[in-house]
């Protein structure tokens, strides 16, 4: 456990002046609680002497003194220590976003998008109580049982002793119940992360769900799982229900035991009338403690189960980070030219190759296209050169210099990418655009989206550049969201601009007139194209062409017609296709 919570650390030692504050507050607050017992004593014994009003009034100022004072500084630990809780919430919150959006993207491959949302919401909210009223309570028990204590044996330290007798059976109880509820916890913790992960993909293919009458399935599968997590939270409540009663009932039998030998010692004279008063007030503000205590080590059992978990989204590191040392480049990435080369590289995702000693040269400021089957590993070598992933073996060079002496997102500001699965944020058109660009201008936006053969869609839009998007795009067309996607990158001005299959859901003669409008974009500027369409690469300097992740033909588009292979089939293929559409 200590492993564990050495992650708060530096979050508590930021806010140390501040909970050294609160625990100042803490502590006169106890103080003025634990001094007003003692009064009462003083007053009923004083008042028993002789019976005068000036007494009585001087002890009632002195208790309502005592009583402000408890109720100022009380507000003010609540708010300190309970605020710091906040503050270190949030400090953790962006800590673990920061986090998160730095993990490579096998990480996520691995990983469900429900468990981590899980584990940023209901974890972190957890380790908040564990921080706040935690560590609160714990300090605030302690130190009001530890008070009672030394004032209660001062006076009379056998019933003093009578009065803690069932400390024992209580730390033992909350060392045995703390145990059981730490591990309960976990699995509900669990669980939640289950049904999180379930409801996400279910509202993210909320489609398919439907297309294919679904519903009924998916909401027998949600039953199950909340029955399952309703069952763990029942569990927890029956041993928290058995825990606080078994607190109490050791409670109530000390109450009785001081009763009875408080009262015999009285009626012996062996104690005055307001010590025994004053020892049952006391044991009045044990009970509080005592039963707090099973709440605070159910809060701080809870919290270090959430922070195990946290903790393990903490571990985990990037597989493409910056280099701790990185060499001076012979050019500045300022100065990019876009010369990129492939030396001997080859990449295995574990269940086999698939690229396989790839030998290529792409020269700066040229045009190269890469078509060959689906699975031949043309996604995975254009991935290669923002530094998505590195390559099993061999080297990737831009402009001379190995990627991986780039700090990852220096080299990605200079690259303009549009993937294969198209991604838009819940956001405007324009801000979907401008993704990236913040000083991006309007007549910039509207630009970028004129050369990607967007600007008609948006202008017959009720909103025009300030029409919302649905989440993931879901309002507009495979089309239109992968001409937003070219828009985006095409504002970015980049020095390399990398086009993964992005004409695929527009017509041919949408294809060609984005063409037409790229041809000017892509002039000036190293541009790597994959398509399975012909007329999409045939302009371009040199095609290559892959195979089972290897490089087979390459060449311009007469060359490969000439050779007789895969591009020309595939080029026979598509013409005839275009004929037959046209009869």
């Amino acid at each position: 456990m200590r492993t564990v919570l050495a992650t708060l650390h530096p979050y508590l030692w930021r806010y140390r002046w501040g909970m050294a504050g609160g625990m100042l507050c803490l502590v006169i607050k106890d103080f003025a609680a634990a001094a007003q017992p003692l009064m009462i004593g003083f007053a009923v014994d004083a008042l028993t002497r002789s019976l005068r009003s000036g007494l009585f009034v001087r002890y009632a100022v002195y208790l309502a003194a005592l009583a402000v004072i408890q109720g100022i500084f009380q507000y003010g630990m609540r708010v300190i220590i309970i605020g710091i809780s906040r503050d270190i919430e949030y400090d953790l919150r962006n800590d673990l976003f920061r986090h998160l959006v730095s993990l490579s993207p096998d990480y996520y491959q691995r990983t469900r998008t429900g468990d981590i949302m899980a584990r940023a919401t209901n974890d972190l909210n957890a380790v908040r109580m564990m921080l706040g009223p935690g560590i609160m309570y714990w300090v605030e028990t302690s130190l009001t049982f530890v008070l009672a204590i030394v004032v209660m044996v001062s006076k009379d330290w056998h019933l003093a002793l009578l009065s803690i007798l069932p400390a024992p059976a209580v730390s033992l109880a909350v060392i045995f119940f703390g145990r059981v509820i730490h591990e309960q916890f976990e699995g509900i913790q669990s669980q939640f992360s289950d049904i999180s992960s379930r409801v996400q993909e279910n509202l993210a293919g909320v489609r398919m769900v439907r297309a294919f009458v679904q519903e009924r399935a998916e909401l027998r599968r949600f039953e199950t799982l909340n029955r399952q997590y309703i069952t763990q939270n029942l569990k927890l409540v029956k041993i928290q229900g058995f825990f606080q009663p078994l607190l109490e009932a050791l409670i109530g039998l000390t109450f009785l035991v001081v009763l009875w030998a408080g009262g015999y010692q009285v009626m012996r004279g062996r104690i005055t009338l307001g010590s025994f008063i004053m020892f049952n007030t006391y044991m009045g503000r044990l009970v509080w403690p005592m039963i707090a205590l099973g709440w605070v080590v159910n809060l701080m059992q809870r919290g270090s189960a959430s922070l195990g978990r946290i903790n393990q989204i903490l571990g985990e590191r990037p597989a493409i980070a910056a280099p701790a040392f990185v060499h001076a480049a012979p050019r500045a990435l300022a100065e990019l030219s876009g010369e990129i080369e492939f030396c001997g590289v080859s990449m295995d995702y574990g269940s086999g190759p698939v690229l396989e000693r790839i030998h290529l040269r792409i020269p700066a400021a040229s045009t190269i296209a890469v078509v060959g089957h689906t699975g031949s590993g043309k996604s995975t070598l254009v991935s290669l050169i923002p530094r998505l992933m590195d390559p099993t073996s061999g080297t990737v060079w831009l402009d001379g210099v190995d990627l991986r002496e780039l700090d990852p997102a220096d080299l990605r500001r200079q690259i303009g990418f549009v993937p294969q699965e198209t991604f838009l944020f819940s956001a405007t058109i324009a801000e979907n655009i401008a993704f990236g660009v913040e000083d991006a201008t309007s007549e910039e936006i509207r630009r970028a989206a004129e050369i990607a053969g967007l600007a008609g869609d948006i202008e017959g839009f009720p909103e025009g550049y300030e029409t919302m998007v649905g989440e993931r795009g879901i309002t507009l067309s495979g089309g239109q969201k992968q001409r937003t996607a070219i828009a985006r990158a095409i504002l970015r001005n980049p020095a390399i601009l990398i086009l993964d299959d992005a004409l695929s859901s527009v017509d041919t003669l949408t294809e060609e007139r984005i063409l037409n409008h790229l041809a000017d974009v892509m002039r000036g500027r190293t541009v790597i194209l994959i398509s399975h369409r012909v007329s999409t690469v045939k302009d371009a300097d040199r095609i290559i062409v892959l195979e089972h992740g290897r490089i087979v033909e390459q060449g311009n588009h007469a060359e490969l017609l000439e050779l007789g292979g895969y591009y020309a089939s595939l080029s026979q293929k598509q013409m005839l296709e275009e004929e037959l559409e046209a009869i």
